[in-house]
Formats: C-alpha cells, sequence, structure tokens
C-alpha cells in the first residue's frame, strides 16, 4: 500500500512544508511510501472563493517539497496546457473527477510521461472508467502496462448533497489491471450542503478506510490539514494532522491481517 496525501490547497509554504516534514516522518516509521499531494488551484469550487495560491507560487512551493524531502509529488491539472508545466515538478498528474471524461486533458496528462491518477466522476459506474483508460493509451500506447496509470475511488452521487461509497467499485476497477486508490476525505464529502460550501463528515473518514482495506486497494488518498477548521477548503473532511498516525497505523494492520 502507498499513501496520498496533503493538504487539499497550497495555502500558504509554512503550512505545507508542515504537514509535509510530519506526513515524511510518519510515513517513514510505518515504512509506508508518501507522495505528496496539495492542489494549487481549487477550480472547482461551490462559490466563487478562494481558489487557491496559484500555479507558479504553487509549483515552486511542491518543488520545495520534493528537494527538501525527497518527496515524489501529485497534483491536479485542470486544463491541457497546464500538464507540461506541471510534469516538470509533479511525478503524478491527477485528473478531477469532474473532468475524468475530458479527452484532450487526459491525452495531455499522458503524453507528459508522468502516472496520471484519474478520479472516477461521482456520476460515474467504475466500468466506465475503461474510456478514460482508452484515451490515454491512445496519446500513451503501453501506459497501463508500464503502471502509469491510477485509478482513485472517490464516491458516486446520491441525490443531492450526498455522496455514497460503493465498495464493489473497488473490485471492478482492479479488473483494468490499474493500481487502485481510495480517496477516503472527498468520499464523505456533502456537496453545496453547508451556505454555499461543500460540507463533510470528517469522523466517517476512519471507518471507510479500514472498509477499503479489508477490500483490498493499493493505495489511500487523504487529506489533511494542521488545523483542518482554518483550511480555504474541504475544512470539513480533511484530517487532522495529528491523527493521521493512528489512521495510517490501522490501515496498516488491517492489510496485514488480510495478507496473513
Amino acid at each position: 500500500m502507498f499513501l496520498i496525501a496533503g493538504p487539499c490547497a497550497i495555502e500558504n509554504r509554512d503550512c505545507v512544508m508542515q504537514t509535509a516534514e510530519t506526513l515524511k516522518e510518519l510515513c517513514e516509521r510505518h515504512a509506508l511510501t508518501l507522495y505528496f499531494k496539495s492542489s494549487y488551484d481549487k477550480a472547482n469550487r461551490t462559490s466563487a472563493s478562494c481558489r487557491g495560491i496559484g500555479m507558479d507560487q504553487g509549483l515552486r512551493i511542491l518543488q520545495e517539497v520534493k528537494d527538501q524531502f525527497a518527496l515524489p509529488i501529485l497534483t491536479d491539472v485542470h486544463e491541457s496546457w497546464q500538464c507540461a508545466p506541471v510534469a516538470e515538478v509533479a511525478d503524478v498528474l491527477q485528473i478531477p473527477a469532474f473532468l475524468s471524461r475530458q479527452t484532450d486533458l487526459l491525452e495531455a496528462a499522458a503524453r507528459t510521461g508522468c502516472i496520471v491518477n484519474v478520479k472516477k466522476g461521482q456520476f460515474m459506474a467504475p466500468w466506465d472508467m475503461g474510456g478514460a483508460i482508452s484515451k490515454i493509451e491512445q496519446a500513451c500506447p503501453n501506459a497501463v502496462a508500464q503502471g502509469n496509470v491510477w485509478l482513485t475511488e472517490r464516491g458516486s452521487s446520491f441525490g443531492y448533497g450526498r455522496l455514497v461509497v460503493d465498495m464493489t467499485s473497488l473490485v471492478e476497477m482492479k479488473r483494468f489491471g490499474c493500481p487502485v486508490i481510495f480517496d477516503a476525505t472527498h468520499s464523505v464529502q456533502q456537496p453545496s450542503s453547508a451556505q454555499g460550501v461543500t460540507g463533510g463528515n470528517r469522523q466517517m473518514v476512519a471507518p471507510l478506510v479500514r472498509a477499503a482495506m479489508a477490500v483490498g486497494v493499493d493505495g489511500l488518498f487523504i487529506e489533511t490539514h494542521p488545523n483542518p477548521e482554518q483550511a480555504i477548503s474541504d475544512a470539513a473532511n480533511q484530517v487532522p494532522l495529528a491523527d493521521m498516525d493512528r489512521l495510517i497505523a490501522q490501515a496498516i494492520a488491517i492489510e496485514k491481517t488480510m495478507q496473513d
């Protein structure tokens, strides 16, 4: 198992560096591979609120994380033209769920040679991810065989303001031969439920992590923040950084049990 973790948005250098340092220490202690994640632009917002620090400054901070802590970097791309400059810093380009069928974006990400992590749209069935994979392989043949396509489950829309997680989706997507990741923090979002912002229920993160580990996943995606209540994005569902050690330990314990 590997871990993708970090603050939802790059708010400032200090928050990012503090989080990266803490996560690196935790993952080294647990012998766990860490991909540091944070977003320079939260383009998919419920309202026209603060979107983040911007690409240029955000990439400089992510490069500093990479240089200082020797961590691989994952971040989102929203438009095709962003892929090449972002790939100069990031090791993994992430396709947001709402953009998971955008052909030009998928192909541009694939052409960089980076790993492409495609988040399954909240509106998509797990078997529909075959279409995203085929678009990536049109631009980069054998991307799946090379391990350069990841698929992430982040919950499915269930009426208004609610997501549910179908754990069979994790099994279905494994049939594509790609690493499958469970996004535990976005899965507990409550879209547009909190007076113009997305709400959430972080109390459900740990139970869903335990369930996903029992089903069997290759990686976990968990957004975390030193003080989630002060976060500019996804404040309601990010995990407090102080709680990550226990959550990681639980996930690893379940993985070991399933392997015995």
